[in-house]
């Protein structure tokens, strides 16, 4: 089985689940991160790394009802660590990374937190809220910091109701290229 086609069977199970309190499956926030990545121009890593950034939501059990979260699921390391067996760095870092840059970005940026989504205030409580100063000094050591945040956007991004985009068999070219 190719990867791709690992990726097709983990979203042909799960991804048609709602999204965690949003108003699109699973499966549609990730192709709605990866075309705007895509559309931004993005690197070719970090269209996949978009894509598959929730894929810890789809490779472990978690609460399908968002309010039966009592703790935080880590699916960025969940899933970075099931990429990392599949993908160069340039792919997984920046999932492992996304959680960490959501709060990275509510400590440096002052209308972050006006763009979250109801769902993601909920969650951010889970992971920790805002980063402390000295946090926010580590993350900016990490080496893929910069496209984590630029994940995280396209994460916010993506959660628009009826949004069109190219279907996951769109992207095997990029996934398969990408693989190790």
């Amino acid at each position: 089985m190719s990867i791709t086609d690992e990726i097709l069977a983990i979203f042909g199970k799960r991804g048609s689940d709602a999204y965690f309190g949003e108003s699109v499956s699973m499966t549609e926030h990730a192709l709605q991160a990866a075309y705007f990545a895509q559309a931004a121009g993005a690197p070719n890593g970090l269209i996949v790394a978009a894509l598959l950034h929730d894929i810890g939501h789809l490779v472990e059990e978690v609460p399908s009802d968002l309010a039966d979260w009592t703790v935080d699921a880590h699916h960025e390391r969940v899933g970075s660590d099931w990429l990392a067996r599949r993908f160069r760095p340039e792919v997984s870092e920046p999932v492992r990374l996304h959680v960490p840059a959501k709060r990275y970005l509510l400590a440096t940026d002052t209308e972050y937190f006006s763009r979250l989504s109801p769902a993601s205030v909920v969650t951010l409580k889970l992971q920790g809220g805002p980063m402390a100063a000295h946090e926010v000094a580590q993350f900016e050591t990490e080496h893929f910091y910069k496209d984590a945040v630029r994940v995280r956007r396209w994460d916010d991004q993506g959660k628009l109701a009826g949004l069109k985009t190219p279907g996951l068999g769109d992207y095997r070219a990029l996934i398969e290229a990408l693989a190790i």
